[in-house]
């Protein structure tokens, strides 16, 4: 009987404590962990803890080198050459009063026409050829200026040349002087190239070697 006493009361014993250890679990709080924040602009103060920060490498972008574009060199036309060398030829003759070399650059055919500066119109080469014998034999000291000459190629056979011209001069013992816009079509007769036509305007001061003849077709 006291055998049976003992047992029961460590029975009742066990299970009251293991009540209270149910209870004490289950009303227990449950505490939430603090999430530690990171400052990265506050400097460390536990002794022995660096105060640098690392930061993470980062490589620049390369540098690209441009490249400057050629230049493109202008290609003048196809014998554009040769007509500034029938342009300067005839400049040349007209300098020195040289009726021949003057002749030569234009298109030896009734079909040539001039148009000069005093308005007047000289047709054919014979024309003009003796037009220029008569002026030029009275003719001294010849100075001739072109500027902005252009030249534009009309196909393999043709140019267009204009200039702006000066010109002075002693004419019979007086001195002479004119200006004015001139244009020049140039043909490709066979290897080489002549004026077949001539405008010149300066209306006002006709240079002598231009003034009309009485051969002259007005």
């Amino acid at each position: 009987m006291l055998r049976r006493l003992v047992v029961s009361a460590l029975l009742v014993i066990a299970i009251s404590g293991t009540a209270a250890l149910a209870q004490n679990t289950n009303s227990s709080q449950t505490v939430r962990p603090r999430t530690a924040t990171t400052n990265t602009n506050k400097a460390a103060t536990e002794p022995g803890q660096s105060t640098d920060v690392q930061k993470p490498t980062t490589t620049p972008p390369a540098s690209r080198r441009v490249q400057p574009k050629p230049k493109v060199a202008a290609t003048p036309a196809p014998g554009a050459g040769s007509v500034t060398e029938a342009f300067n030829a005839l400049l040349n003759g007209i300098r020195n009063a040289d009726v021949n070399a003057v002749t030569r650059i234009y298109w030896n055919s009734p079909r040539l026409i001039l148009f000069n500066s005093n308005g007047s119109v000289t047709k054919g080469w014979e024309q003009m050829r003796r037009n220029r014998e008569s002026s030029y034999k009275d003719v001294k000291d010849v100075k001739l200026e072109v500027r902005d000459v252009s030249i534009t190629m009309l196909g393999r056979d043709g140019a267009v040349v204009s200039c702006l011209w000066t010109q002075s001069q002693t004419f019979k013992g007086a001195p002479d002087s004119a200006s004015g816009r001139m244009t020049l079509v140039f043909k490709r007769v066979a290897k080489d190239w002549k004026v077949i036509h001539l405008h010149t305007s300066d209306p006002a001061r006709a240079l002598p070697v231009e003034r009309p003849s009485p051969s002259t077709t007005p």
